[in-house]
């Protein structure tokens, strides 16, 4: 029996990068089944039916995140 996962996207913060087929990894905020929305990093097909696995954070994880990235020379 295959479980069906509902996603939304209730808002988009920006595309990451961009491959073959249009796929785009993008920054979203995405409720899953009905939840609250958490920040999301994946990449989705270009019609947004499709995803590829990624990375759900909380709110107090991004800003974790946010804080780590600006610390870091690149």
């Amino acid at each position: 029996m295959e479980s069906t996962i509902k996603s939304s996207i209730t808002q988009h913060f920006g595309v990451l990068s961009e491959g073959k087929g249009g796929w785009k990894m993008e920054l979203n905020l995405v409720s899953w089944n009905d939840r609250e929305p958490k920040y999301d990093i994946r990449s989705w097909s270009p019609d947004h039916e499709k995803m590829s696995k990624g990375v759900t954070l909380t709110k107090d994880e991004l800003v974790a995140l946010k804080n780590i990235l600006g610390g870091m020379t690149l």
